[in-house]
């Protein structure tokens, strides 16, 4: 939460600076608001490597069948939930029509006063083959050593997103706002933030609905009681926007809902680290927001977009236990795939992490779902187990 009421202070002192600060002062906030950008362009690849390629490395060994089954949902909730959310915001597009566009007019002339540049190591796609390369040999050969190495980057690029860039977020917010306050584009940047993120919050919620009442049917089980035993879990997310520190409250919430301990000790956990369908349905609704109101983007289609969801699904393996892990991991998928330039990328940053808790929220809770699902099926698995 002192993260989001920074964000919120980065904007409007953005676009103070903005409206009444000399240029000189304006290009001061442009040119910090460029270093950081570098800066995270320089750690995406390294997110996707040493994240991927841990999370992978580090999956249970036993309980193979549990394991895929779980992975399984997890995916499959996460495409779905993307999906969904492309056809509805598709749906509410006129909303949108005639608003004006976020990016600054090359006519205002804004210019930073540093010419940096820090080329990344590798690109996005070369990051993800090596992450998968690396995560399944070291998973597949035991090989520890290795594994410490991916573990330690993992903690390098952890610690680097928590000292230094999720910090910084506010200062660079600012730069953006400030770029827009000078060409006359805020106001209106401003008045659809709050339509993106109300929307988002909605459709984290439908898709709850969806999945508890279409699981309480065809499991016939009373679809209240298994989401009013899931509430605490909803609830401690939001007040950690943190999957893996809510582990504890889903763990008991979800043996609540009469899930084997067995089931749930294995389900919960992991799903914590793979199952991200409310970060995803969020990305996807600020990622067509954004496109909608760029003049250089059009709205993607369908077809279009889901290539997006199925590497998002992919890339977003052990997202970062920071705030704003998952959109962090997306980033280089926004610029590769879908050609967001910097400031575009900065306006995703902002409206993710201003509902990060509710995206948090919406992931924990259909955990539940999913370790349902799971103990559905896990009978003859744990037989078979127990008596290996």
């Amino acid at each position: 939460m002192s993260l989001i009421l920074k964000l919120v202070a980065g904007i409007f002192a953005g676009v103070l600076a903005g409206f009444y600060l000399p240029m000189l002062m304006v290009e001061l906030l442009y040119t910090v608001k460029v270093i950081i950008g570098q800066l995270i362009s320089f750690t995406i690849p390294l997110i996707i490597l040493f994240y991927i390629a841990s999370g992978i490395a580090g999956l249970p060994k036993a309980s193979g069948h549990l394991l895929g089954k779980t992975v399984g949902f997890a995916y499959g909730s996460t495409v779905i939930a993307g999906t969904l959310a492309v056809l509805l915001v598709s749906l509410a597009v006129p909303m949108f029509e005639g608003s004006v566009a976020y990016q600054a007019a090359e006519a205002t002339k804004i210019e930073s006063l540093i010419k940096l540049q820090v080329p990344p190591l590798m690109g996005v796609m070369t990051a993800l083959a090596t992450a998968f390369v690396f995560g399944i040999g070291i998973s597949q050969l035991h090989l520890t050593q290795l594994k410490q190495v991916v573990d330690q980057g993992r903690d390098v690029i952890d610690a680097l997103l928590a000292k230094v860039i999720i910090p910084a977020l506010p200062f660079y917010i600012a730069g953006v706002f400030a770029e827009m306050a000078v060409a006359g584009t805020v106001a209106d940047t401003l008045s659809t933030f709050g339509v993106v993120l109300l929307a988002a919050v909605a459709m984290h919620w439908l898709w709850l609905a969806f999945l508890y009442i279409s699981s309480g049917i065809l499991l016939k089980r009373n679809p209240l009681e298994l989401i009013k035993n899931m509430l605490p879990a909803y609830f401690t997310a939001i007040g950690t926007m943190s999957s893996a520190a809510t582990i504890p409250v889903s763990l008991r919430a979800s043996k609540s809902n009469n899930v084997k301990e067995e089931v749930a000790n294995f389900t919960v956990p992991l799903c914590a680290t793979i199952h991200l369908s409310g970060s995803t349905i969020t990305i996807v609704t600020c990622t067509m927001a954004v496109m909608l109101l760029s003049p250089e983007m059009t709205l993607p289609s369908l077809s279009q977009m889901l290539p997006f969801i199925f590497m998002l699904g992919i890339v977003m393996i052990a997202a970062p236990g920071a705030p704003g892990g998952a959109v962090m991991s997306a980033l280089g998928l926004l610029s590769t795939m879908l050609g967001f330039d910097e400031s575009a990328v900065a306006l995703m940053i902002a409206l993710y992490l201003a509902q990060d808790s509710f995206g948090t929220a919406c992931n924990v809770t259909g955990d539940g779902v999913i370790a349902l699902w799971v103990d559905r099926f896990s009978d003859q698995d744990l037989k078979l187990h127990g008596n290996s």
